[in-house]
């Protein structure tokens, strides 16, 4: 067993088949169906049911992808020590960052970063935080940026804390007012986030909490588009104040938002707890520990 074979079974079990999984991994197909063959051979069992150009993980196929996906991860993690040990001047991040609010936030820290380490080769992912935490617990990702959370099978380090503004339309009958409470919006549509957005569920409690269920008049994780859809009187968008202000534009109002306290976006960078940090990881931590870790970052 070889930890090429393992990473192209890895492969093959995400991406759904071994032509998927060829395109990944920049192989031909028959390449990876060889050693996809070498695994099953070496371990005396079929990983796959092939469903024509599908494949669907046997009963053992489940506990292999388990423990490959942990053996691999050593793996990286051993090779990363290894490394950092040797002071090559090299190395590789493997980034989350929200798809909220990373231009706002993000462009110029990374740009940064680029430029006092530009030997470091950054792989960068984009995602609602649900989405992030997934990737970091299956090792896909060294750290991510997400809302602070909950799991203590993350460690994590803060950010930022932004507070919520309400975008509405020019014409609604609050647009006059300086702010306006989340109640105030029982009757407006709300234009959510995708559902890997864990600020959905922060808004849904909020709401609830004052007496309602928010009406849902679209979903989208850009949050240009939300805004146009704003403009356009489709509803109201509850948006971090370091992006709202950015996105105001004509037929768009700009409100502050009085909701409970838990309703804030506390963006923290998290990995596994314990897991081993390269130096690259530890690089970009130090850099954010140089921003403000709470009230507006810019």
């Amino acid at each position: 067993m070889e930890f090429k074979q393992l990473r192209t079974f890895v492969e093959v079990a995400r991406q759904g088949g071994f032509t998927q999984a060829a395109h990944t991994l920049h192989i031909s197909q028959s390449a990876v169906s060889k050693k996809v063959a070498q695994l099953e051979h070496s371990l005396a069992t079929p990983l796959f049911d092939r469903l024509g150009s599908h494949v669907r993980l046997t009963a053992a196929g489940n506990v292999v992808l388990l423990r490959a996906e942990s053996m691999l991860r050593l793996h990286r993690e051993l090779l990363s020590e290894l490394d950092d040990l040797s002071h090559l001047a090299r190395g590789e991040l493997k980034l989350g960052l929200p798809l909220l609010g990373s231009d706002a936030l993000f462009a110029r820290l990374f740009a940064e970063y680029r430029r006092r380490y530009p030997n470091i080769q950054v792989q960068l992912l984009e995602g609602g935080s649900l989405n992030i935490e997934q990737a970091v617990l299956s090792g896909e990702l060294e750290l991510g940026g997400s809302l602070t959370p909950k799991n203590p099978a993350f460690a994590y380090q803060p950010f930022c804390d932004e507070p919520l503004d309400a975008l509405l339309p020019a014409d609604h009958p609050l647009a006059e007012d300086g702010s306006v409470r989340l109640e105030q919006l029982a009757d407006t549509p709300f234009l959510l986030y995708q559902r890997s957005f864990v600020l959905n569920d922060r808004l849904l409690q909020a709401c609830q909490q004052v007496g309602f269920t928010p009406k849902e008049g679209g979903r989208s994780g850009q949050a240009d588009f939300l805004v146009a859809l704003v403009a356009a009187g489709q509803g109201a968008v509850l948006l971090p104040s370091v992006v709202a202000r950015g996105l105001v534009r004509p037929g768009v109002v700009r409100l502050k938002l009085v909701a409970p306290d838990y309703l804030r976006w506390d963006i923290a960078f998290i990995w596994r707890d314990g897991a081993y940090l390269s130096r690259a990881a530890q690089a970009w931590l130090e850099l954010l520990r140089e921003r403000p870790v709470t009230g507006s970052v810019l």
